[in-house]
């Protein structure tokens, strides 16, 4: 989803790091768009989900439903 406001654009995204190299990897991808984002005067929302095996393991399902 994007937004913009007075323009300025606002991003509001989704991050599901998963499993395996997910985990180590998507942290430092968030680090390299928040310093691009930053540059370039974009704001950014992110929206942390924690789907994963260990979700699933947990709670019997990937997700929730909804």
């Amino acid at each position: 989803m994007t937004m913009t406001t007075q323009g300025n654009s606002r991003h509001r995204i989704a991050v599901i790091a998963g499993d395996g190299i997910g985990k180590e990897v998507v942290p430092e991808g968030l680090r390299c768009l928040e310093a691009a984002a930053r540059k370039h005067d974009i704001r950014i929302q992110w929206d942390e989900f924690d789907w994963s095996c260990d979700y699933c393991l947990k709670h019997g399902t990937m997700m929730p439903e909804d």
